[in-house]
Order: structure tokens, then C-alpha cells, then sequence
């Protein structure tokens, strides 16, 4: 492509047993109260507890914990009978009797106990005792009230609720239930009635100690933990089928990353500058040296042919940009003009120009109404789409060598200000934040969350900048050669968990975005790669475009398919499944 000069260089539940509680996790049935004496109410450790034994070949499972877990488990499950036996067998009480009475007043409404048990659990930290006072004394509060004792709610609103001296600003809230009832019902408020008792208690264990109360599917959540962990470290993760097994630990192959080149297309005369697919995975554009660009169709066996030729430019064409809808594109030539096209029917339907002055780069507004270019006096310009030009910022707001991107809500635009500066340019806020890089920039690319920037630089490094919040480097990624020319990246794969990019040396490399390991060094390309794009819904599907006059489409080794829906766009599943 084009070269880069020297100025401007181009992101529960216990142990059960007769007149016990039952299937708490579940807000199943209860039995009445068991009589026990004073010496059960008095907090004691749990059997075993203090005992270290380990389980697991790692030993850092300490055996206790991880019976009272598998014991929860099978409670919230509903097998009360064998997390009965599981307690019974093993010596290991799922909670203390002072615990289980608690529980016990909390379901069945015994509120005043409850408070005094609570006591008695032999909590350390004071705070979280009133809290969970607080929670308790305000569901009474509301139970009285849905019972229409409006005078004991507010005895208990005044000498027990408030004398905690926490939580000041609910306290008020509670206050104005009783002064002004329909206060409550008020849709703009967010003061509830009397939750139900088994919700409260899940409240109470989340605000519980763990050792004293096992929080709700605690098992299950490690467990969890661990396949996502496992899915997240593995670099080829890039797999539509989202079925992970626990009888195997997670792993995929390299064939998981398009690698094979699947067609050549060799419609363009001269050097292909730009690639990028459509939103919807659909379409393809190219644009060229030749002065044109090119429209392509991909069918829903990922199979890609020419649809419409776009003539018109004078100038060779360096971008292309899709409508939101992707009915329509914009194609920029070098400083020159920017040209709708209508995607159906590849006609022109208008063209955008400053008098005097070149365009530079093209995009759309999210909402798809208006269109955004940099000019060559280093403005950027807007416009409707029949033309009318809109705001302009004026100022050093785009260099020569210019990419141009929006946020999906509108409300930020980016651009290359200075040979190392992006401007993140608040449109809302008229407030300018600069990206700055020791190096010359060269192009970049926006994440489709909008919360990481992709960074080219003449050094041949990319970087991977967080502008959510705080504008911070997180990622270099190096192995590709880039000395001359504009060399582009992207974001893809499944949830753009890689980064490719072009490079001077034919071939195209693709990283783990996260870990930052080079995965594959592509060949097939005898020219220059200017350019990469992932197809947004195949993340087996990818596409580089080249000074040799052709542009790859790169797909899986196997090429066995299965159709997602009638516009599935060839996507490939895990394993070749067919």
C-alpha cells in the first residue's frame, strides 16, 4: 500500500433428623420447632472443625470444607436424604445447632428470637451483626404492616429498628411506610414490602460469615470457576459450541484458528489497500490501487463471489466504511471524495467533498443518519446523508494518514491528531483526551464493546490500549514486520479473543489477545498484507488483502459445516462437527 512518510506516518443444609429443619436452600417445607436445651443455642465449633486434613493431590482442600460444600450441594439439590447420610457418615455437620435454630426462627417468622439467637452465633464483627439485625427486625416491621398492625410496626420502627444507628437514610424510608403508605407503592420508589422469609434468609447468608453460613450454590460456582478459567487460558478457545464437560479438562486444537486458505479472489487490478467485513457477516469490501472497490457476497456455505464492481473514484480507493444496517457503504478515496453506495444495486447514490481540500477517511454516526470524514486541513467534517454538511471541528484533529472511528453510542470520536497522538473526542462532554505513544502511529482499530483501542505503530509493535475509564496500555503484540508501508490489525474470533494483523513479509499473524502469544504466521500471500478483517459472526472466517492484487479468505483446516441458520455464513463448530 501506499508508504508511510517520515511527517505524517499513517479492548445447605444440616444434619437432618426428626423435627428438624429441611430444605432451606430451596424454600422447601419445614417441620415445627425441635425443644432443645440452653447448651444447644450456645455457639460451638462445627465436629472436625480445626482438623487440617486435606483432600486433593494438590493439598490446599481442607477436608471439611469440602464435605459441608457437597453436603450443601446435595441439600440445595433436594437430596435431604443423602446430605442427611453425607452429614451423618462423614461426622461433619453442615452447620452448628445455634445456626440451625436460627434458621429455623428466620423461616418460620420468630423475629424477636431470631435477634437473640443471632446474638449467640458469636459473630466478631460487630457491624455485621446489626446488619443482619437490621434485615431481620425489617422484615417484622413489614410483615406487621401487610397484617395491618400499623402501631406495633412502628414500635418496632422506633425501639428496635432505629436504636441500631445504622442505615440512617432506610430508617426514613421505613418511616414514611407508615406517615404516608402509598409512599411505598410508588413506582418511582424503591422501598419493597415484606420480602418472602426464604429470600430473607439468603440475604443473611450473604451477609454472614461463610463459615458460619454456606452461601446458596457455592459448589456450583467453583465450579463454574474452574471450566471458564480453564476456557479463558486456553489460547485456540474460538469454538461456537459452548458444551464443556467435568469428566475432561478443556482444551482446543490449533484447528480451532482459521489457517487454511480457503479462495484466492483476484478481481482487482492493481495493489488491494482495505478489507472489511459487513456487520451481519454477510458482505465483504474491498477497495483498491485500481481506483475501486469491490462488493462481495458471502453465501451461507462461507462461500464468497463478486456482486457489484463500484467505479467512480479518481483516485486510488484507501477505505470503505458499512452503514450500521449495512445496506449501504462509503468508500473514500485518497484525498479526494467519499460515495455512498447502495449495497443492492452498487449505485452511487451521492458523493461528499470539501471545495479545495481532500477527504481523508469515512465512517458512520450509530444511528446511521449522518456520515463523519477527516479533511486535509485537519478538520473533521459531518454530514447528512443527502449532504448538507453539519459541525466541523476545526484545529489539529486528523493527520494525513487518518483511521476514524465512533463509539457505538455516538457520543465519541477518534482519530489520529499527530504522527504518536489518537484524540478521543467527546462530543457531549466538549472535552478532548489524548492517546499518546512514544512511536509514530500508523492506524487502529476499535473493539465492538468500545473499550479497547488497537494501535499500529511504525515500530513494529501493535498496542492494545483500555480507554474504558482510565486510558491505559495493557498489550504489545510483535512478530510482524512493518518498516514501510500502512500496515492494519483487527480485532476477532469468538468475543474478539484474538488480534490479527497484515505484514510487509506475505504473510498474516494472528495472537492470543490476552496472553499475547503469537499463534500462527499465515503464508500464501507474495505481496505486502495491508490488510485483515474477521467476519463478525464466523469467527472461523477471515480475510487479508494484498499488494499481489488478491485477497484470502482464510478458514478452518477442517472443513466439515454446520449450519447455524439460513444465514449462517459458513460458520464452522468445534471439532469439525458436522
Amino acid at each position: 500500500m501506499g508508504g508511510v512518510g517520515d511527517e505524517e506516518p499513517a479492548s445447605k443444609r444440616m444434619k437432618v433428623s426428626p423435627g428438624e429443619l429441611r430444605g432451606l436452600s430451596n424454600g422447601s417445607s419445614y417441620t415445627e420447632p425441635v425443644a432443645g436445651s440452653s447448651r444447644d443455642l450456645m455457639a460451638r465449633p462445627l465436629p472436625s472443625e480445626g482438623d487440617e486434613e486435606v483432600v486433593g493431590s494438590k493439598g490446599v482442600i481442607k477436608r471439611v470444607e469440602f464435605v459441608r460444600l457437597i453436603a450443601k450441594a446435595l441439600y440445595s439439590l433436594g437430596y435431604n436424604k443423602s446430605g442427611a447420610r453425607l452429614e451423618e457418615e462423614s461426622g461433619i455437620s453442615l452447620h452448628s445447632p445455634v445456626v440451625n435454630r436460627f434458621m429455623e426462627q428466620i423461616l418460620n417468622g420468630n423475629w424477636d428470637e431470631s435477634v437473640v439467637t443471632l446474638q449467640k452465633i458469636g459473630l466478631s464483627d460487630e457491624n455485621i451483626a446489626k446488619s443482619a439485625s437490621f434485615l431481620i427486625l425489617e422484615q417484622k416491621f413489614f410483615e406487621l404492616l401487610d397484617e395491618k398492625k400499623d402501631m406495633d410496626a412502628l414500635k418496632t420502627l422506633r425501639t428496635e429498628i432505629a436504636p441500631l444507628c445504622i442505615n440512617g437514610s432506610r430508617v426514613r424510608e421505613l418511616s414514611s411506610c407508615i406517615v404516608a403508605p402509598s409512599f411505598v407503592g410508588s413506582p418511582s420508589q424503591n422501598t419493597v414490602r415484606a420480602k418472602s422469609r426464604p429470600k430473607l434468609l439468603e440475604e443473611l447468608q450473604k451477609l454472614l460469615p461463610p463459615t458460619v453460613m454456606i452461601l446458596e450454590r457455592r459448589l456450583e460456582h467453583l465450579v463454574e470457576q474452574a471450566l471458564v478459567l480453564q476456557r479463558d487460558t486456553c489460547i485456540f478457545h474460538n469454538s461456537l459450541n459452548e458444551d464443556m464437560s467435568l469428566y475432561t479438562d478443556h482444551q482446543c486444537g490449533r484447528d480451532q484458528i482459521p489457517s487454511r486458505t480457503v479462495q484466492v479472489l483476484q478481481d482487482h487490478s492493481d495493489e488491494v489497500w482495505f478489507v472489511q467485513f459487513s456487520h451481519n457477516g454477510k458482505f465483504l469490501a474491498s477497495s483498491s490501487s485500481d481506483k475501486s472497490a469491490i462488493i462481495w457476497e458471502v453465501d451461507v456455505n462461507g462461500w464468497v463471489s463478486l456482486k457489484h464492481r463500484l467505479v467512480g473514484h479518481h483516485k486510488p480507493v484507501c477505505s470503505v466504511s458499512w452503514s450500521p444496517n449495512d445496506c449501504q457503504l462509503l468508500t473514500c478515496g485518497v484525498e479526494e471524495v467519499v460515495r455512498r453506495w447502495d449495497v443492492s444495486t452498487g449505485e452511487c447514490l451521492h458523493v461528499y467533498e470539501k471545495p479545495g481540500l481532500g477527504l481523508l477517511s469515512c465512517g458512520w454516526f450509530p444511528d446511521g443518519k449522518w456520515i463523519f470524514s477527516g479533511v486535509t486541513d485537519k478538520s473533521i467534517c459531518t454530514w447528512e446523508l443527502e449532504g448538507k454538511e453539519l459541525e466541523c471541528w476545526k484545529g489539529q484533529r486528523t493527520s494525513k494518514i487518518s483511521d476514524l472511528e465512533i463509539t457505538s453510542d455516538g457520543k465519541k470520536i477518534l482519530s489520529t491528531c499527530r504522527e504518536n497522538a489518537i484524540l478521543l473526542l467527546d462530543r457531549e462532554a466538549k472535552v478532548d483526551i489524548l492517546l499518546e505513544e512514544d512511536k509514530p502511529i500508523t492506524s487502529f482499530s476499535l473493539s465492538s464493546d468500545d473499550k479497547l483501542l488497537l494501535v499500529n505503530l511504525l515500530n513494529q509493535e501493535i498496542h492494545l490500549w483500555s480507554i474504558a475509564g482510565e486510558v491505559k496500555l495493557v498489550a504489545k503484540y510483535q512478530g510482524h514486520k512493518r518498516t514501510r508501508f500502512v500496515i492494519r490489525s483487527c480485532f476477532g474470533g469468538l468475543e474478539q479473543a484474538f488480534i490479527a494483523s497484515g505484514s510487509e513479509d506475505s504473510q498474516v499473524y494472528v495472537w492470543h489477545r490476552c496472553s499475547g502469544e503469537l499463534i500462527e504466521a499465515l503464508p500464501g500471500h507474495s505481496g505486502a498484507v495491508n490488510c485483515v478483517s474477521w467476519n463478525p459472526k464466523n469467527p472461523h472466517m477471515l480475510a487479508s488483502a494484498s499488494d499481489d492484487r488478491t485477497i484470502r479468505i482464510w478458514g478452518l483446516n477442517e472443513i466439515k459445516v454446520k449450519h447455524k441458520d439460513a444465514h449462517s455464513n459458513g460458520i464452522h463448530y468445534c471439532n469439525g462437527g458436522s
